[in-house]
């Protein structure tokens, strides 16, 4: 009989413990690798720039700009690698304590909110000027003509025109030329036919924007207020990124665009001049 160890102990050590979970960040890294891309290719694909990409399959998510914009990145990032990105965007709300509360506009649109409009010249007051200046003057002359007996009824006679011609077409013909309406968002909109202009409204809700012109400068990136807007113009394109959507309005080279975007969505666009279209 040798003494040895049995067949049973030389089976290999099983490790029973559960594998840990991959982060948001290691899981969008390991897809990409898996199908063979790298992060110049999902930045190319997605427009999303590569120190972001770069820093969220690092599981940094400060440079997005906010818990809204991040889970953006991650629902574009995913799909771009062919992940489910339901699963990955239900572990960021709950590392990072759920969905995002709403952001407060930042103190630059809401100064441009409250900024005092701009009055044109007050035509009611100068009217009833003018009124009372013919009044006077049509009474002086009835009172003058008094001392002349029989000429009196020929002067007022002679009055009773002078102040209807004299009343009428002078304040009438002023206050028809004040504007009595707001320009419309179509005459808002419109632009020279040698460039191209990009008119961007928040009129259901706000959203963080960014426009470049066709040399990549940046000409805006940050959080449109629900109400305002902003207009970019160049020689030959402008590049919008969207960060939600479906809060916008556009309007390209003097035309509504009547794209139905999704809310929450983002969306990358690029307009040249002519008939817009998105790139």
């Amino acid at each position: 009989m040798s003494i040895g160890n049995s067949p049973e102990d030389e089976r290999p050590f099983e490790d029973d413990r559960e594998q840990p979970r991959l982060s948001v960040g290691r899981a969008l890294k390991q897809a990409r690798i898996d199908a063979g891309l790298t992060v110049d290719d999902v930045s190319n694909a997605t427009r999303v720039r590569i120190a972001i990409v770069h820093a969220i399959e690092a599981d940094d998510f400060d440079p997005c700009g906010g818990a809204v914009y991040a889970r953006g990145h991650i629902r574009t990032l995913a799909k771009a690698v062919h992940l489910d990105p339901a699963p990955l965007l239900a572990q960021y709300d709950a590392d990072h304590g759920g969905r995002p509360a709403p952001t407060p506009a930042a103190p630059l649109f809401e100064a441009e909110r409250i900024r005092p409009e701009r009055r044109g010249p007050n035509w009611t007051a100068a009217m009833v000027a003018a009124i009372v200046a013919v009044v006077g003057f049509v009474g002086f002359t009835a009172f003058k003509g008094g001392d002349d007996g029989g000429g009196k009824a020929q002067v007022a006679e002679g009055s009773t025109p002078t102040q209807s011609k004299s009343a009428s077409p002078t304040p009438h013909g002023k206050k028809s030329a004040t504007p009595k309406s707001d320009p419309s968002d179509s005459a808002i909109a419109a632009a020279p036919q040698d460039k191209v202009t990009v008119r961007v409204t928040a009129p259901d809700g706000k959203s963080w924007i960014s426009a470049k012109d066709h040399n990549g400068r940046l000409l805006f990136d940050g959080l449109l207020a629900q109400g305002d807007s902003k207009t970019f113009q160049d020689s030959q394109k402008i590049n919008l990124v969207l960060g939600d959507a479906g809060a916008i309005q556009l309007y390209v080279n003097g035309k509504k665009i009547e794209d139905q975007f999704q809310p929450g969505a983002v969306e990358r666009l690029t307009y040249t001049k002519g008939d817009p279209q998105v790139g």
